[in-house]
């Protein structure tokens, strides 16, 4: 036994030394005599690795992964090897299986994090690769991916592995069947127009209400008799809001305040349902301030934004896309995709935001999913 440490550990040493050879053949006398742990699977993997002997270090990466499935040296090795030989997809499955795998994990070993790292570059490289390829083969069929339409172009992006799938992730609710656009187009909700014209009249009663500073909360605040938010605005002034009606109910000081806005919200079809709609506010984000990225309660409405104080650097992400925020343009999204929101400036960015019912929700849905969310608000 003694003498099968000794060779374990010359063989380290050699590997330490740059003799790949001499590593080899030490690991092979453990092997040889039936003592081989995992980790000195790995090392002769590494051995033969550095010796270009892809079929042994195949080999001994079996015998490794076979008793330690989640070995991340050995599965970064495994996708390196593949690499080596070509097959590329092949080898990128080993190398985001790796990260998945490693995903959260704390306190790996420095020379651990380098094989992650490599990798990562060996993905974004396979990424490019393959985005080139897809490319190239649709232009000699005689396709633009860029024309085609946006979903295809977010599609491309998401099967090259350039972007992510952002699919509705409603945090309280989720209604079946609704498509999941990021941002609808303004020009199909023909009320919005109207609302849209009253930006300018909407825009002083808000900056009266900013230079007042009274009746403002934290947009974010922690709920009653339940666990508090995980949230890094929560019961921060940096995200603030001005409640023209909450929890269904009209705010009355606000409402009196502002008048044109309350006017313009309701030539709107935003739901009315006990203990909580209407919902409609002016959002306040400070200057600097980053709303991170987030996901909304329910898929059975639409949020509509209309800027009306916006410094330069004003952006919103919903999905994979992000819009420029502009003073007086609506933005009609889907909170139940992730999005998230950046204020660069040094000057607040203030908007009118409430929400809408889906169009695509008959009137028959409406009244039930009202009469329901009345019966859920009412249970308990």
């Amino acid at each position: 036994m003694t003498d099968l440490a000794a060779a374990a550990g010359q063989g380290v040493a050699a590997l330490s030394r740059g003799d790949a050879a001499a590593a080899r053949t030490a690991f092979e006398t453990v092997v040889a005599a039936g003592r081989a742990t995992p980790q000195l699977w790995l090392l002769l993997a590494q051995a033969n690795f550095q010796l270009d002997d892809r079929k042994q270090a195949h080999a001994a990466l079996d015998e490794l992964l076979a008793v330690d499935r989640a070995n991340l040296d050995g599965m970064v090795m495994r996708g390196e090897l593949l690499d080596r030989d070509g097959e590329t997809r092949a080898a990128t499955s080993w190398f985001e299986a790796a990260l998945r795998t490693a995903d959260g994990v704390a306190g790996l070993a420095p020379v651990t994090i380098a094989a992650l790292d490599r990798a990562k570059a060996a993905c974004a490289a396979a990424s490019a690769k393959f985005d080139a390829h897809l490319r190239s083969e649709l232009a000699a069929a005689g396709v633009d991916a860029a024309t085609v339409h946006p979903r295809f172009a977010e599609a491309m992006a998401i099967t090259t592995g350039v972007a992510a799938p952002y699919p509705q992730a409603p945090t309280s609710f989720y209604y079946p069947r609704l498509a999941a656009i990021p941002f609808h187009d303004p020009a199909d909700f023909p009320w919005v127009a109207a609302i849209a014209a009253q930006a300018p009249a909407m825009r002083a009663e808000v900056e009266a209400v900013i230079a007042a500073q009274s009746g403002l909360a934290p947009y974010v605040e922690a709920p009653e008799n339940r666990p508090s938010k995980e949230h890094s605005l929560l019961g921060d002034a940096r995200w603030s809001a001005y409640h023209l009606w909450k929890n269904g109910e009209p705010v009355a000081e606000h409402h009196a305040a502002c008048p044109r806005t309350i006017a313009a919200v309701e030539s709107a079809p935003i739901p009315h349902i006990p203990g909580r709609g209407p919902m409609a506010l002016f959002s306040i984000l400070a200057g600097g301030t980053h709303i991170p990225a987030h996901n909304g309660m329910l898929n059975t409405r639409l949020i509509v934004h209309i800027p009306l104080i916006v410094p330069p650097g004003c952006r919103l992400r919903v999905g994979n896309e992000v819009r420029t925020v502009e003073a007086g343009v609506p933005l009609i999204f889907d909170d139940s995709i992730e999005h998230e929101a950046w204020n660069d400036s040094d000057e607040p960015r203030a908007i009118l935001l409430f929400e809408v019912w889906r169009p695509e929700l008959t009137a028959g849905e409406r009244a039930a999913l009202t009469a329901m969310f009345g019966a859920v608000s009412s249970y308990g």
